[in-house]
């Protein structure tokens, strides 16, 4: 408990550290954390019959990384973004050339690596730009919000959690844990707005109800990911954490929603 205790209090000081340094070091920090979530996820799915071009597909990741960040911070226009592509289409080139039994599971799981572990840490840089200029305080309420909902969830699950929300996937998982979750983000966010500013009151809130609702099932989904796998954690870089895939498992299916749901507001 005490290293977990002390990873913690270590990892909440570097995120907040990193959004505090300027648009640089936060575009740089999280995309390679963005990085760093892929090559877990190459490492716990690769297998005798899964074999995922990590060289080629941590190459595309960083191509698309650099690509965003230096149009978030307004280098290029968003139309350079798009050079990417040609490196997504080698990994299928090159599959023509290696001798695997199942290439386009190799593919897939490449690709999918990309998209589910990488990508929602580009989407989340982007938030830091969705009002066309850095402002840290959207993703810094993102972050505030989503941890909020963790707390919530294990208190109400804690105290009041009887009905289970997900057995097959997540035995400690309750519905109660689940709506006190959703309901203490929602309450933390509607003081966001005096504070943080950048958001009208109800978009607060609106974002919180997103990533409480959608980052609880980006945590089952990881859950899934590692039972269908077999492994406890997704890695060992943070001590009594697990890996960055634990850690950030709630962000990655709601951090590309709810910069959707800021964008159409734009």
């Amino acid at each position: 408990m005490l290293t977990r205790a002390i990873t913690g209090l270590f990892f909440i000081i570097v995120l907040i550290g990193a959004l505090l340094l300027g648009e640089v070091v936060f575009t740089i920090f999280f995309s390679l954390v963005g990085i760093g979530a892929l090559y877990e996820f190459y490492g716990i799915v690769k297998s005798e019959d899964n074999k995922p071009n990590v060289i080629l597909g941590m190459l595309s990741a960083l191509v698309l990384a650099v690509l965003i960040g230096i149009h978030c911070i307004g280098i290029i226009p968003f139309k350079f973004v798009w050079l990417f592509i040609p490196f997504f289409a080698a990994i299928f080139i090159v599959s023509l050339y290696q001798k695997s039994k199942l290439p386009f599971n190799d593919i897939a799981y490449t690709i999918l690596g990309i998209i589910y572990a990488c990508m929602p840490f580009l989407f989340f840089v982007a938030l830091g730009f969705i009002s066309g200029t850095f402002n840290h305080y959207i993703p810094l309420g993102f972050l505030i919000i989503l941890w909020a909902n963790d707390t919530g969830a294990y208190l109400s699950g804690r105290s009041f959690g009887k009905h289970k929300l997900f057995e097959r996937i997540s035995p400690n998982k309750t519905w109660e844990g689940f709506i006190g979750g959703v309901l203490f983000a929602m309450l933390i966010a509607l003081n966001l707005e005096q504070y943080f500013g950048s958001l009208a009151k109800w978009e607060w809130v609106t974002m919180a109800a997103i990533i409480g609702i959608f980052g609880t099932l980006g945590d089952l989904v990881e859950s899934m990911l590692k039972r269908s796998l077999g492994v406890k954690d997704s890695g060992n870089i943070l001590p009594g954490h697990g890996g960055l895939l634990d850690r950030f498992d709630g962000l990655l299916i709601a951090a590309p929603l709810v910069f959707l749901f800021l964008l159409m507001l734009q």
